[in-house]
Parts: C-alpha cells; structure tokens; sequence
C-alpha cells in the first residue's frame, strides 16, 4: 500500500524526475550545477531521467513496464521470479522488463538478487 507522505518529509524523499525534452535542456541542468559548485552553493540532490521525445518515454516505459513497477513499489524488494507471479506475467517478458527498467535507473538490483523501486517519488514533466 503506498504510504502517506508529510509535507515536511518533502526533503528527505529520494526522488526521480521523469522528463521529456531536447538535449540542450541536459546541458542546461549541468551548467547550471557547474555553476552552483564553482560558487560554494549547495546542490540540490536530483536524479533526472530524461527522453528525447514522448514517444521514446512511451516505449520505455509502457504500461505493462509501469504497472511492473506499481507492483514492485507496493510489494518491496522481489526476485524476478515472484515478480512475475505476482503479475501473472510470462518470466522471460519480465526478465526483459526488469533489465531495461534497470538500465533506465527505475528500478534496482540488490546484492541479494532481489530488484527493488529505489525511489520514494516518481514525477513526470512535460514540455510542449
């Protein structure tokens, strides 16, 4: 079951920002961390996983990949093999899920086999 979330606990929630949006909006991020860093300002902690474009974002992570990860972030930590169960989902098409959704830094593998949501919030923006 998702937890609740406290506003004051805003600061200590790891979380992903799903993005949608050209190259240069990259660099952006990057010279403007640069800068903050060259200026002794703190740095903000920010995992950005962005997409060129909304149909690429779509493909990655479709909706069964999706509803992957609903049912890894309610369930906690898994083998891929209970993953599967749970989802009722051939083992081989989860395999591949798990290792793109991996790649992506949507999910973990943990020393202990196990795959796992590292992030207590994910957040999708778009730009038109």
């Amino acid at each position: 079951m998702p937890r609740t979330l406290d506003p004051k606990d805003a600061r200590t929630l790891r979380a992903l920002e799903i993005r949608v949006g050209a190259a240069a909006d990259a660099l952006d991020r990057f010279e403007a961390a640069w800068n903050r860093l060259a200026e002794g300002r703190a740095q903000p902690s920010l995992e950005v996983l962005s997409f060129a474009n909304l149909p690429l974002l779509l493909k990655s992570l479709s909706p069964a990949r999706w509803a992957l990860v609903e049912k890894l972030r309610g369930a906690g930590p898994l083998s891929i093999y209970g993953l599967s169960r749970r989802l009722e989902r051939d083992y081989k098409n989860v395999h591949t899920d798990v290792t793109q959704l991996a790649a992506l830094g949507v999910i973990e593998r943990r020393a202990d086999g196990r795959i796992a949501v590292p992030w207590d919030v994910l957040r999708a923006e778009f730009r038109a």
